[in-house]
This record gives structure tokens, sequence and C-alpha cells, in this order.
């Protein structure tokens, strides 16, 4: 990801280095900057391997290709900067990072080939030309993705953060503190508020000044800009605001009400003077749900017959380990409220359900969950294949029956429906899930409103690119037993 940006002339984030030395941020772009040059020369030598592996040209030739490449490198470093690789903003997402390397490559290749066209260089090699797109392209996402990490790391440590004000005073801009406090990946630190209202102490931080004293407050702190709650200012407050901060080099973000919907279904319009906000509908019908099922059964029949020899082997073992049925049937609610029998391997006491009632003054989750870390019911080896997540591989078969999917909101129980808030409910538009949301971002340490709101997120927001990266994140959660109970 790239390197923190300053807001203004003298007015950067606070960086420190491992050791606690402050860094400016010019430095880590320059080193991002060099980063990105060993990612390249990597991906030309890549190219050239392949070359001479599959079709093997004289030397001299190398020699051409090379000095083509020379002639280009300020295309590529224009490509690069054009692309806003270097820019912090603009590369959050990490799909919208990889479309820009894609195109700073392309026309890097494209730069290639319009030098060897205009020197008339006939023996420039095809083959070359699309293996030094893709290597280039792969070598830079590889870096790009060691660097994400190390600047998030950074960022979680303190390491890396960006001073800013919130302005406004209402339970809105309140909020946005804590937001911004709980997710320390963001790499914020709010300085103050800035309003009307005299909010005391929250979290550490007090108001610093009204709103004629913001860009006073903003120098004194040295911030790099603002959070605006658009809810506690005015239309007209709010333009002056952005106006005479972007003007002065700082960086501004208007918090809207919308919560929970991804920015990238957000489309900016133009409305007579007005910025308006689209927001795109999520489409789960036609040939999308065709795609997921193929989806599902593909991935079933691939678990179920890889997991097979598994699935046995602990069937044995539970058998000879615990009285009772090697599986674990039990009424969950499907999509539109129907109800389906889910299988597991079984990994309590038979009697587990009967017992549930004495233990609920020691359940630890709240709401409609019922959540215990060391729960007294768990057999030995029941404690074994909950960590590894072995008992659930028997629900592949529901997902073959159609009454699950691989990705989707945790299966509930009718009785924790019953208890369920009215907006819940939506969470049952689509089919339960093996794996979901809820699942790879904590599992069974999440609260139930952060269980909700995952869950809902999730539906709101489906599409075939999410649920591959939460089956992707499934095996970090399964792999580290996180939050496993």
């Amino acid at each position: 990801m790239a390197a923190a940006t300053p807001g203004r002339s003298g007015v950067a984030p606070i960086v420190h280095d491992t050791g606690g030395v402050s860094v400016e941020p010019i430095a880590l772009k320059q080193r991002l900057m060099c980063a990105d040059a060993v990612a390249i020369c990597v991906g030309v030598c890549l190219a050239f391997l392949v070359q001479e592996t599959l079709r093997p040209v004289p030397r001299h030739i190398w020699a051409t290709h090379g000095r083509l490449l020379a002639i280009s490198v300020p295309v590529w470093i224009i490509a690069m900067g054009m692309n806003k690789l270097y820019t912090a903003r603009a590369n959050e997402r990490r799909t919208e990072e990889f479309r820009r390397i894609f195109a700073a490559t392309g026309a890097g290749v494209a730069s290639v080939i319009a030098i060897a066209f205009a020197s008339q260089y006939k023996e420039l090699s095809r083959l070359w030309v699309v293996a030094l797109f893709f290597s280039v392209s792969g070598a830079l996402i590889i870096e790009r993705s060691i660097a994400r990490r190390m600047f998030l790391n950074l960022r979680r440590t303190g390491r890396i953060s960006r001073r800013v004000v919130i302005v406004g005073t209402d339970a809105h801009a309140i909020g946005l503190l804590h937001t911004v406090q709980r997710n320390a990946d963001l790499g914020y630190h709010v300085v103050g508020f800035v309003g009307d209202a005299d909010l005391g102490e929250r979290g550490g931080v007090s108001v610093l000044g009204t709103y004629d004293d913001l860009e006073r407050v903003i120098a004194e702190t040295n911030s790099v800009g603002v959070m605006i709650s658009l809810s506690s200012v005015s239309d007209t407050l709010v333009n002056t605001m952005t106006r005479r901060l972007t003007d002065g080099g700082y960086h501004v973000a208007l918090s809207s009400s919308l919560r929970d919907i991804d920015v990238t279904r957000i489309r900016p319009q133009y409305l007579g003077g007005r910025a308006m906000i689209y927001v795109e509908p999520t489409i789960r019908n036609g040939w999308r749900a065709a795609a997921k099922r193929l989806f599902d059964v593909a991935i079933a029949i691939v678990a179920l017959l890889a997991t097979l020899p598994v699935i046995a082997v602990v069937a044995v073992a539970n058998r000879l380990k615990s009285r009772g049925p090697i599986f674990f049937r039990q009424i969950r609610v499907g999509r539109d409220g129907q109800l389906f029998e889910i299988i597991k391997l079984r990994t309590m006491v038979v009697d587990a359900e009967a017992r549930k009632a004495e233990l609920m003054d020691q359940n630890e989750s709240d709401g409609a969950l019922f959540k215990i870390r060391n729960d007294p019911r768990v057999t030995p080896i029941g404690r074994y294949l909950r960590k590894f997540s072995l008992d659930e591989l028997p629900q592949f078969w529901n997902v073959l029956r159609g009454e699950m999917s691989v990705v989707g909101p945790r299966p509930a129980l009718p009785d924790e429906v019953a208890k369920w808030p009215a907006d819940a409910h939506e969470r049952l538009r689509v089919l339960p899930g093996i794996t979901g949301m809820w699942q790879v971002s904590g599992r069974s340490d999440t609260s139930f409103d952060e269980y909700k709101r995952l869950d809902m997120y999730y539906v709101d927001n489906w599409s075939l690119l999410h649920d591959l990266n939460i089956v992707a994140k499934t095996f970090g959660a399964v792999a580290s037993s996180r939050g496993a109970a």
C-alpha cells in the first residue's frame, strides 16, 4: 500500500521507525519506490527466463530488448505516479491497487512496443512482451502485498499515525472518534473536536475550539486534516470549510450517515451543483445466483472427496472415545425462514441440549448467542475437532442439498431467531454458510451486535469476489484457531 502523504507543506503524519526514531513520510515513499524498482527488475528477469526457456533467441536480441527497457524507464516512472500508486488514499482497497498496477504496467509495456516500432526494430519477441506484462505485474502485486502488511503493522503499533480533527460534537461525531480508536489499522489519531458544544473528555479527547477556531486548531495540533460529521454542521458551513481547507492543502473527509455499505457500490453524482451519492443495488439473481451455486457445488464435492478419509478416521475415534452417535443433527433456520437439519460431527456429550439450561448463567456471549469458552459439555476429541473446525466438514452435504452455501451468515437456531431484533431477520434473505464474515472476523469471540452487523454487511454487499475473499481468509482463521470454541 502506498505510503502516507503529508497534508500540507510542513504538516505531516507522525511516523516512527521500528526503533522509535522519527521518519519523514517522504522516506517511506522513497523506500516504497525502491521496492517497486526491485520488483520490476525481478519481473523483467522472469520475462527473460520465460523467453529463454520456451523459445531461446540470440544474445544480441537480449541486448536490444534491454536497451528498449532502459529507454522506457521514464514512462514506467510517470505511469506509476499518474496511477496514484504513491497516494495512500487512492490505494486503500487491495483490488483498486491491483487495478492501478495493471494499468501502470500496461503503459510501461506499451512504451517498449512504441519505442521498438518508432526505431523500426522488427525482432521484438511477442512472447517476451506478454511475459513482461504478467511477470512485472505479478512481482509488483506480491511486493505491494508485503508492503501493505508492513504499513498495516506500522499503523497498528502507532508508528504511523495521521493526526486529524473531528468537526462536530453530536453523537455521530463521538461515534467517529470511537470508530477510529477501535480500529488502529486505519492509522488515524484524533487530537480533538471542534464545535459549539462542550463534551468534556471523551476517550481522552476534548473540544479544542469552536468552528471559527478550526484552522487555528489544525495548525496548533499539527494535523493533516479533518473528519466532518455532516449531521453536526450546516450545508453552508460544510461548503465553506471544505473550500478553505482543501485550498490550504489539508485533507477533508465527510462522514455520511451510511453504514456498512461497501465503497465499491458508491458512485458520486452531480445534480444541479450538489454532490450526490448513488448506491448501486446488490444483484443476487440471474447469472450471479447460478455462478454462486456452481461455486458451492464444486467446492462441496472437492471438500467431501478430499476430507472423506479424515471424516472416517474422526468418526471412528469419536465412537471409541465417546458414547453416542457419530453425527450431530440439529434443526436450523435457513433462507426465508425455512427449517433444515444441519449435519456435523458430534463434539458434545449426548445430553448436551438438556444441560444447556443449567449453564445459561455461564454464557459468555450476549444477545441471542450462547457461548462458553470451556464448555463442560464438549468431549475431549470434540475440543480438538472444534479447534480446527473439523466438526463442520459434513455440512458440505448440506451445501450439495442446497440448504446451505459455502459462504453466508451463520445458520441460527430457531430459539435464537425468536430473540432477534426485527432488522436481524434481513440476514435470512440468503442461504446460511459454513463460513462467513463473522467466522473470519473473530468467530466465537465476536459480540452479538458485531455478529449481526457483519452478517448484514455480507447480505447487503454480496458479490462473488467477497465470497472468494472470505474463503481465503477462512484458511488463516482455522489454521490459527482464532476464536474457536
